[in-house]
């Protein structure tokens, strides 16, 4: 099977929407100018935990609720580097999936994967989980002060 050409391939990025790494956004952005690509910016999310008390299953318009939100805080934790980056162009992706799971499942068609280290210093379950299941390049971002 031919190996996917990273020449027009996607920059994926992992965006904890709720608290963006903004030093991976930045290599994010700045990779995707330099090398003319396309910013694929994916956010994962969960049910709130209140959903698993619902005794008759999740409500279509609950769920719906609780994916506009999520795709809300995406599109505001972006805002400011699609007005400082407008020349970029960003597909802004929400998944209702495990982080890692989303990152990994983009990773082999990607150019690189580019994912934020935590504030601990350390590298979180969903960094170590793509750097050793992705099946391309993956960049781990430390934290803004690090």
């Amino acid at each position: 099977m031919p190996k996917p050409s990273h020449r027009f391939a996607d920059i994926v990025l992992g965006v904890d929407a709720r608290r963006p790494a903004e030093a991976a956004i930045g290599l994010a952005f700045d990779c995707a100018r330099l090398w003319g690509a396309r910013l694929h910016a994916v956010h994962a999310w969960r049910f709130p935990s209140c959903a698993a008390e619902l005794p008759f299953g999740i409500p279509e318009e609950d769920r719906a609720a609780w994916e506009d939100h999520e795709v809300q805080l995406l599109s505001d934790a972006l805002r400011p580097w699609r007005e400082k980056y407008p020349d970029v162009r960003v597909l802004e992706d929400v998944r209702h999936l495990p982080p890692a799971d989303a990152l990994v499942l983009l990773s082999g068609d990607a150019r690189l994967v580019i994912v934020g280290r935590s504030r601990t210093g350390e590298p979180g379950t969903v960094a170590r989980d793509v750097l050793r299941d992705a099946r391309g390049p993956v960049v781990l971002v430390p934290a803004q002060g690090q």
